[in-house]
């Protein structure tokens, strides 16, 4: 057996025992970034040098106290596109990929009927979201706002370059020139009620900021304000894309269902079928 294979079988268990949800993934992923390669290479290679080894145990024991995987690379893929990402700023979660995509192919939708796709992602965070539909879009014009000056300063990061107007403000005071003219509105806002902290896992709870995480005692109110934003941004039979708490299935929904202020509402679940976004129009 190669020394990688067996420093990763040794370094599973004890994430395992630490309680890490991917314990086998994690490891091998950590020692891939301490050897500058794959996890697919990774088992390709003999020996795992004296250094490499000692780098490895010091990220191996941050990860079994629970730090965050990406933290300890430093990076984490999302769709097409890598973000750097660390403390003070929400990691981004596989689940927030299908979210993403609906935006894409709704940009791309407008795109194919001849206008240039506007697109803001309110609570941008890493940037993660906004930089996907720029590099799968990139026709669109793209806009997002971070409320939280930490995660302001990532998303500057991930976005140089890309074209996307990042702005530092409150997602219910941004982008007023654009008015009526948005045609696609998405949005991974903090929707985690204040009851449920126990329930979150100790990687989010302890190390992801809490204005991301945690939005009233329901995990509703950064919701209630994007529908009532929405309305004043989106232009007629312009969408809306919000992600919500598995929980909130028919919560979220309701949000934009009240009044009939939103049509075609529709809720859809993750790759686990989970309930995991809402989407809405905006009525012409």
């Amino acid at each position: 057996m190669s020394d990688a294979r067996r420093l990763v079988r040794a370094a599973a268990e004890r994430l395992a025992e630490a309680g890490v949800a991917s314990p086998e993934h994690d490891a091998a992923e950590l020692l891939a970034h301490v050897l500058g390669t794959t996890r697919g290479a990774l088992f390709l290679l003999d020996r795992v040098d004296d250094d490499a080894r000692r780098r490895f145990d010091e990220l191996l024991a941050r990860r079994a106290a629970r730090e965050p995987l990406q933290h300890l690379t430093g990076t984490a893929g999302f769709r097409h596109v890598e973000v750097e990402v660390g403390p003070g700023v929400f990691v981004p979660r596989p689940e927030t990929e299908l979210l993403a995509g609906w935006a894409v192919d709704r940009a791309r939708e407008v795109a194919a009927a001849g206008r240039t796709p506007v697109v803001v992602d309110l609570c941008t965070g890493s940037g993660v979201i906004a930089r996907s539909i720029a590099d799968e879009v990139p026709q669109a014009q793209v806009h997002a706002v971070e409320l939280d000056p930490a995660a302001h300063a990532w998303a500057e990061r991930n976005l140089a370059g890309t074209g996307v107007d990042l702005r530092l403000g409150d997602l219910a005071t941004a982008f007023d020139e654009l008015a009526g003219e948005v045609d696609v509105l998405v949005s991974n806002p903090p929707y985690v009620p204040l009851e449920a902290w126990e329930s979150v896992a100790v990687e989010a709870r302890d190390h992801d900021p809490h204005l991301a995480l945690f939005s009233g005692d329901d995990g509703l109110d950064a919701i209630r304000i994007i529908a009532v934003r929405g309305l004043h941004l989106v232009r007629p039979g312009g969408v809306v894309g919000v992600e919500h708490a598995d929980v909130q299935g028919e919560a979220a929904p309701a949000v934009f269902s009240e009044g009939g202020r939103w049509e075609e509402v529709r809720d859809h679940r993750d790759l686990a079928g989970r309930p995991r976004f809402v989407t809405a129009r905006r009525p012409r």
